[in-house]
């Protein structure tokens, strides 16, 4: 992750202590994700089978951080929570789920994807809720 990224751009004591973890937990995401991409070269490039198996399994359990955190971080960003149960676990591709929302924000409906009968406002789009 670039360096302007992992520290704050503002003051601690103006933005809260919320934002600061979030942005802990923000940073850290990156740095597992780029740990996972690290494993993921070095285990491709090994000629060892036996050292290969080895990255790949920290790389898998690189993964496992990084969704732990992004767990705990939906859980505090409404937003974040929001997109992710419109885009995840779709089979649909990913833009017409986009266009489906558009179209319903512009159809008087709230922006946040759901219809509020737990459809998460993909019926009809192919994926599964």
């Amino acid at each position: 992750m670039p360096g302007a990224s992992t520290t704050l751009h503002e003051s601690a004591d103006v933005i809260g202590n919320d934002v600061v973890e979030r942005h802990r937990a923000i940073v850290s995401i990156g740095e597992e994700l780029e740990a996972v991409d690290w494993y993921d070269q070095r285990a491709a490039a090994s000629s060892d089978a036996s050292l290969r198996a080895v990255l790949e399994h920290n790389r898998d359990e690189e993964k496992e951080h990084a969704m732990m955190t992004l767990e705990w971080l939906r859980r505090r960003d409404p937003a974040l929570d929001r997109h992710m149960r419109t885009y995840l676990f779709t089979d649909a591709p990913i833009t017409e789920i986009e266009a489906e929302v558009e179209d319903e924000a512009e159809d008087g409906g709230d922006d946040s994807g759901s219809s509020g009968d737990g459809d998460l406002g993909l019926r009809g789009l192919g994926g599964r809720a």
